[in-house]
């Protein structure tokens, strides 16, 4: 699996940003999915103390939530930590990750903001349109925007609102257990990725997806 476009990573903060706002017009923001039969997770972590991003993609089975296939690699950051940019600096080893599939995925969730991003494209926007897939975001914590108070109930969603704009939506997977915060990759509606981050979710907080690619990512940070 490669990218369909070619994308410069050796940017300056200032191209970066430049670059997010040009691409963020081409996400797309409606269902343009078929049958999903492979799900992919994606992570990353970091070298604590170095420089080292490591990062891993671990493929499911929709139907059964099993892992069928999985991914990693390790590289040394070319790109600052600088927030907001994010996606300059994690993905030349997801890119590589997804590289060394055997079949792409049909859908990819990936712990990170996709539309909920002060410029509307975070990294789960720049993996979809650099690649082309159905990509959702689903990140543990807010980046920007607010919600109105949740129900109590796992389903309970609040939209998710920043400068005017709907960005994304606060999603309850379990029963008075804090959200998790879901928006728009790329070629996935909000109504759907709210639906399958909740189909993900059966028995945890995050998605399945998510916590096998944190799994994966964390035993190769340790050299497992």
């Amino acid at each position: 699996m490669i990218p369909v476009r070619p994308c410069p990573f050796d940017l300056s903060p200032a191209e970066a940003e430049a670059l997010q706002r040009a691409w963020a017009d081409d996400v797309v923001e409606d269902d343009r999915l078929g049958s999903v039969r492979r799900v992919a997770g994606v992570d990353v972590a970091y070298e604590k103390g170095g420089d080292r991003v490591y990062a891993a993609v671990v493929v499911l089975d929709a139907a059964t939530l099993e892992v069928v296939e999985e991914a990693t690699h390790a590289a040394s950051a070319t790109f600052p930590y600088v927030p907001g940019l994010f996606s300059f600096r994690e993905l030349p080893p997801v890119v590589a990750c997804f590289g060394k599939l055997r079949a792409p995925p049909d859908l990819v969730v990936c712990d990170a903001q996709g539309r909920a991003h002060p410029r509307r494209f975070g990294l789960a926007c720049h993996l979809g349109v650099l690649f082309d897939v159905p990509t959702i975001g689903c990140a543990k914590t807010l980046l920007v925007g607010q919600h109105a108070a949740l129900g109590p109930s796992r389903g309970d969603r609040a939209p998710l609102v920043h400068e005017g704009d709907v960005v994304g939506a606060a999603l309850r997977t379990r029963d008075r257990v804090k959200p998790v915060y879901v928006s728009i990759g790329h070629r996935v509606s909000i109504d759907t990725a709210a639906r399958a981050v909740l189909g993900l979710a059966p028995r945890y907080r995050l998605p399945e997806t998510t916590r096998a690619a944190d799994q994966r990512v964390n035993a190769l940070r340790r050299g497992n």
